[in-house]
């Protein structure tokens, strides 16, 4: 319906008059909003001051909702700094996540970032509260256990209980000298074997949710953890009667023997190749193989599946003929090589172990390919056995263990966006609460992404951090006028620009 509150008159005689544009002027007045936001986006308005407020909308909800928050000031409680170390602790981690770096830069980049509570903090108290994470107790429990086991049970109720366990172990190097015990030479998983290492393991559980971390000196061997990872996730979780899933470095007989003896269900990695067993009789196992289908980006991955037991022994074998087809083709350019190295001198091998093992010296004089070393080979083109004690089928088996992959995507997202490595910090305590803040990042990227997925939304991680970092609220002057806007949101935000 329409309704007239005045006539004006005729056209031209009103925009003779000047009248129209008293008219637009007086309704200026009262829609100021309108008026500095075209005249923002037409670049008529210099900025002010600009923080982004993008990380912490999202992130500092995740990290309350999580429990992170929570746990962390129950913790501190009974503590008395001079600064608010929960808030010191997660603008380590939301730095970590956004940014990642050294932590020297999450002051600098403070100074452009909301984040609530953590005004005036700077880098020696982000030391100080990474030396607090890493403090050890009388029971020599640090207080980053304690953290990973107080947000365990404040999650549990949501999550349930934990019925599979998977682990595995990564290796992050130092430039100095890595504290007073944590930095050992030792095997580098990233081909710094020159530097000092620290071995970092990780549990996820059936859902790919971190639930806890362990850091052990450079030079401690993968089969020397896992009796320890499951004693903590007894004890310390109340985790029972999780299956245990951990890779092939994690595999031996008094390791086995012990979770035998505990009764603890295991599905492990074998070391096909050192096993006498496996090379001998379980690989050459003629039975019917089952065929398996698992879905993925882009196609489909085909196994080949069967079992054997062998004196009480449960092996399940897999094939999978996309990596047997590489396999071969790497072997074939390997002995090709091989063979123009030996048309070159001797020496040219000396330093190739790749050559060696397909290698022999008949006579003791010079080498000759050994034919029957690379036949031999081939017998393990795309195979993977594993071990359980498991009575679920040998199908779930592979599953279960397929999984373990994620925590290895853990261990790159840690390594690679988050920034963990290298580490500059000089004391131990420090370097156990430096990587403990990415596995509280970890968390809450976790959480993010399984929020994003029950909406069926799968985004890129850099396309979130880039959509966050461009939601910001920008100070402008117009008139003698302040006001803050904030920026568009990109497509991943749901948002509107405000004014006040």
């Amino acid at each position: 319906m329409q309704r007239v509150i005045k006539a004006l008159g005729r056209r031209d005689e009103v925009e003779a008059s000047g009248l129209l544009d008293g008219l637009i002027a007086s309704a200026a007045r009262h829609s100021r909003r309108s008026i500095v936001l075209s005249s923002f986006y037409r670049g008529e308005l210099p900025e002010l001051h600009r923080l982004n407020i993008g990380p912490d909308l999202v992130f500092g909800r995740l990290w309350a909702e999580t429990g992170c928050r929570d746990v962390l000031q129950s913790m501190l409680a009974d503590r008395h700094f001079a600064f608010d170390v929960e808030r010191a602790v997660y603008l380590t981690v939301l730095h970590r996540l956004m940014i990642s770096g050294s932590d020297r830069h999450a002051r600098d980049w403070l100074s452009r970032v909301r984040v609530p509570g953590a005004e005036g903090l700077d880098l020696d108290h982000a030391y100080k509260a990474m030396s607090w994470l890493g403090e050890i107790d009388v029971a020599g429990r640090s207080t980053a256990e304690a953290v990973e086991e107080a947000l365990y049970r404040h999650r549990q109720p949501l999550f349930g209980a934990v019925s599979i366990a998977f682990f595995d172990t990564t290796s992050l190097w130092f430039e100095g000298a890595g504290g007073e015990s944590l930095g050992q030479y030792g095997h580098s998983k990233d081909y710094r074997g020159h530097l000092k290492q620290v071995v970092l393991g990780i549990v996820l559980d059936d859902a790919d949710r971190p639930i806890a971390s362990f850091l052990m000196p450079g030079n401690t061997a993968d089969v020397t953890l896992l009796l320890p990872v499951v004693k903590r996730l007894r004890e310390r979780f109340g985790i029972a009667e999780a299956c245990i899933v951990a890779d092939r470095g994690m595999i031996s007989a008094d390791t086995i023997a012990a979770l035998e003896a505990e009764k603890i269900q295991y599905i492990l990695g074998v070391r096909e190749r050192t096993s006498r067993e496996v090379r001998a009789e379980v690989i050459e196992d003629d039975s019917l193989a089952v065929p398996l289908l698992i879905p993925r980006q882009k196609g489909e991955t085909e196994l080949a599946i069967k079992e054997t037991t062998i004196a009480g022994r449960r092996y399940v074998i897999c094939r999978n003929e996309e990596e047997a087809k590489k396999d071969a083709v790497a072997r074939a350019e390997l002995v090709a090589g091989l063979e123009r190295k030996l048309a070159q001198g001797d020496k040219a091998l000396v330093a190739n172990k790749g050559f060696r093992r397909f290698l022999k010296s008949p006579e003791g004089d010079g080498f000759v390919i050994d034919r029957a070393k690379v036949e031999a080979d081939a017998r393990f083109d795309g195979l993977f056995v594993l071990r359980t004690n498991t009575k679920i089928a040998a199908l779930q088996v592979v599953l279960r263990y397929r999984n373990l992959l994620a925590v290895e995507d853990a261990f790159k997202t840690a390594k690679a966006l988050l920034a963990t490595r290298p580490i500059f910090h000089k004391t131990d305590a420090g370097i156990r609460g430096h990587v403990f803040c990415t596995f509280l990042a970890l968390v809450l990227r976790k959480e993010l992404f399984d929020r994003l997925a029950a909406r069926r939304s799968r985004l890129e991680w850099q396309r979130v951090v880039d959509d966050l970092t461009d939601l910001s609220e920008i100070n402008v002057e117009q008139d003698g006028r302040r006001a803050r806007l904030r920026t568009a949101p990109g497509p991943t935000i749901v948002s509107t620009p405000i004014e006040s």
